[in-house]
């Protein structure tokens, strides 16, 4: 008989809730990491195969403990609406860069890139850059698919090894989207936790800041020391061609400048990138030349350069809705399968098994990163990461008298930031598609994103910054009697 247990922490009804044996729970967890690794480190199949054989063996693994095909059913739904925002913001991302591409707004930022940016500085201004657009957009998808990109382009002008300029450009796009108040994740974390929203930003600070700081650092010496050394023939020839291909002025950045603007207006991020999608398909057709058939197909299918130049040909040729469609399919995969694990009581069974490693505070930290880190390994999704890490350490943090924004704060440093580090994660899928470097290639040089985990963990065992109930002053609490507790 398969057991039951009415005090899940997912809080499912009795009748329809499902307990896999713990056997069959880690079973299933252990074929997908090790099915993974193997395509990645030696047969080099596809991840979609690979994720399609490990979903198939976990159902028919779950079937034969019991676990009825409607429930299964109901879970490939339930990870499936999960998937449709994702999606079409993917979508979307894909038609903007090949419109981006086609008015000249990336050729623009290329061009001024090359002019302009020292590569010694060029890794630290890109981080920066990265940091200023995602903290204003609240979105790092956002920022690598638009800003990254040019910055890409700047990168292979400037003889900068092209993963050291993914590593900066992620890194600069996870610390804006940690500490903008627009971010979803940003919202998403404090809301599990229930922090306060403000609480939480402050509270990522103190990791946030120091990762930073000790990221741009390194971007400073890596420029020193393994930048590009500029061939300024190769230079000249890329800014002529440029210049050649495109009428560039100060309109061509319209398309970029809405997407900042509207971000600081709070628009979502959808309207706001089909806004800029469409404006740099009327710079296409008005500005370049495009006629209208012909920017439609581009943001359908990318734009291709064919100047014979191997370096702009090499820049320019990207982007488009169908360019998005290896990322949309693996990233449909990854959360039926996800949601298969949730609601099938998979990641239940496991997640219980950690509470014997929050008896300390330093303890409590380390586990809830590690936990971040491995559910973001088997779920591919970073708000899944969140909700259900929250939702699993939450009655640790309440019992260790922290304010909630500790475990909101660890959450994102865990959760957020090395979800760009995994291939098959949503985001580390994308940023590959977008960029055109693997996440195993740039993560050594995404030094904020696993810096920041670190630091988490270092400050917990250190006590520093794990704030009790009084400490400071915060506007929540786990002590239920409390609305607003002020440092005394």
């Amino acid at each position: 008989m398969v057991e039951r247990n009415s005090e899940s922490v997912f809080h499912e009804e009795a009748s329809t809730y499902f307990r896999p044996k713990t056997w069959v729970s880690f079973v299933i967890v252990a074929f997908l990491i090790c099915s993974m690794c193997s395509a990645i480190f030696v047969t080099g199949v596809q991840l979609h195969i690979t994720m399609m054989i490990s979903m198939g063996f976990s159902m028919l693994l779950l079937a034969f403990d019991g676990c009825s095909y409607k429930k299964l059913e109901a879970a490939i739904i339930y990870g499936g609406k999960l998937l449709i925002p994702t999606l079409v913001l993917l979508y979307c991302i894909g038609a903007l860069i090949g419109a981006w591409i086609a008015g000249g707004t990336v050729p623009m930022i290329i061009y001024w890139g090359l002019r302009l940016i020292d590569p010694k500085y060029f890794l630290v201004t890109a981080c920066l850059a990265c940091m200023v657009v995602s903290m204003a957009s609240g979105s790092s998808w956002s920022t690598i698919g638009t800003v990254g990109v040019a910055l890409m382009g700047v990168g292979v002008g400037l003889n900068v090894n092209p993963a050291m300029t993914a590593g900066a450009v992620v890194s600069g796009a996870a610390f804006g989207d940690k500490m903008s108040p627009l971010s979803d994740t940003t919202n998403v974390a404090p809301a599990v936790a229930e922090a306060d929203l403000f609480d939480h930003i402050r509270a990522m600070l103190y990791t946030g800041g120091p990762a930073i700081v000790l990221a741009l650092a390194g971007f400073a010496i890596l420029g020193f020391q393994a930048g590009g050394t500029t061939d300024e023939a190769t230079v000249l020839n890329i800014m002529t061609s440029l210049h050649g291909l495109f009428r560039m002025n100060v309109l061509t950045l319209i398309p970029a400048l809405i997407v900042l603007l509207l971000a600081l207006k709070r628009f979502p991020a959808f309207p706001t990138l089909l806004i800029s999608t469409l404006a740099a398909a009327l710079l296409a057709v008005v500005m370049q030349g495009q006629s209208i058939p012909s920017i439609l197909t581009i943001m359908e299918q990318g734009f291709v350069s064919n100047t014979g130049v191997g370096q702009i040909d090499k820049l320019l040729t990207r982007g488009g809705i169908f360019s998005m469609n290896y990322n949309c399919g693996l990233s449909t995969l990854v959360m039926v399968y996800g949601g298969i694990l949730e609601k099938c009581g998979v990641l239940d069974v496991l997640l219980e098994k950690m509470h014997s490693f929050t008896k300390t505070v330093g303890r409590l930290v380390a586990t809830t990163v590690c936990l971040e880190i491995f559910l973001n390994l088997i779920t591919a999704s970073q708000y899944m990461t969140i909700i259900l890490g929250g939702k699993l350490m939450m009655p640790a943090y309440r019992k260790h008298d922290l304010l909630p924004q500790c475990l909101s704060r660890t959450l994102e440093d865990s959760g957020t930031v090395t979800s760009l580090l995994i291939p098959w994660n949503l985001c580390g899928a994308f940023a590959t598609a977008a960029i055109g470097v693997n996440s195993f290639s740039y993560l050594p040089y995404a030094l904020f994103n696993w810096l920041c985990p670190l630091i988490a963990v270092i400050w917990g065992f250190a006590g520093l910054f794990q704030w009790k109930t009084g400490a400071i002053s915060s506007k929540r609490t786990y002590r239920r009697e409390d609305s607003i507790i002020d440092a005394k």
